[in-house]
């Protein structure tokens, strides 16, 4: 539990560091785009989790080293995914960034105090509103589908992030409803651990990790 806390307090911090430099630029309104973006890259961010579980289920004792340097086989592969979960990311961000100036135009993002009551009191904003939910979340799934299982399997395994990726597809379109659950599950947890300002997510973040292992465990016999 310590180590899971540490790591969740490090996630923690690095999230308070983006939000403090995009409210220095005075960028704050682009906060919710940011932690969505980093919500597509969750998985490589809880590589070292994914291990401290693997650990535990071998009997093998957990040290901060091993979860902060995790020492793998497939670093290569695992370094492969995290590049797809990055482009994601950047797709994302250029999509919000086109739809922002679909509905307000080519300009600077006003400040929070001014671009949230527009966003959400006037018809050009719930239009960006529901534009950006339905290809956020279409994104979201379709990163969620090669992520869901294939950062662990690759812990697990010693296989490549193409087998890893497919098995990953695999294991969503054959438990489909399930893992819309789940992925609904983390969207969610994930929007009140930034609720809180960030301060849930020190506690929610390790949750996940530890759960995502479980879950590839269990579905690894469906692949």
């Amino acid at each position: 539990p310590a180590i899971s806390l540490t790591y969740g307090l490090a996630f923690l911090l690095v999230s308070l560091s983006l939000v403090g430099a995009l409210v220095l630029l005075d960028l704050g309104a682009l906060v919710p785009v940011m932690a969505a973006g980093f919500l597509l890259v969750g998985p490589m961010l809880a590589v070292g989790l994914y291990e401290a579980s693997r650990r535990l289920e071998a009997g093998l004792s957990v040290r901060l080293a091993d979860v902060v340097f995790v020492s793998t086989r497939n670093i290569s592969q695992l370094a492969l995914i995290g590049a797809m979960l990055i482009g994601a990311m950047f797709i994302w961000l250029q999509v919000a960034g086109w739809l922002f100036a679909l509905f307000f135009g080519a300009g600077t993002i006003p400040p929070p105090a001014e671009f949230v009551p527009a966003l959400l009191l006037t018809s050009r904003g719930l239009a960006l509103l529901i534009a950006g939910s339905v290809a956020g979340g279409l994104i979201a799934f379709a990163t969620f589908s090669i992520s869901a299982i294939s950062v662990p399997l690759l812990l697990a395994r010693d296989t490549d992030a193409v087998t890893a990726v497919l098995a990953s597809m695999r294991a969503v379109r054959r438990n489909f409803w399930a893992m819309l659950l789940w992925a609904w599950i983390i969207a969610l947890l994930t929007a009140f651990g930034i609720a809180t300002w960030f301060l849930g997510l020190a506690v929610i973040f390790p949750l996940l990790g530890h759960a995502t292992w479980h879950a590839q465990r269990a579905l690894v016999g469906d692949v």
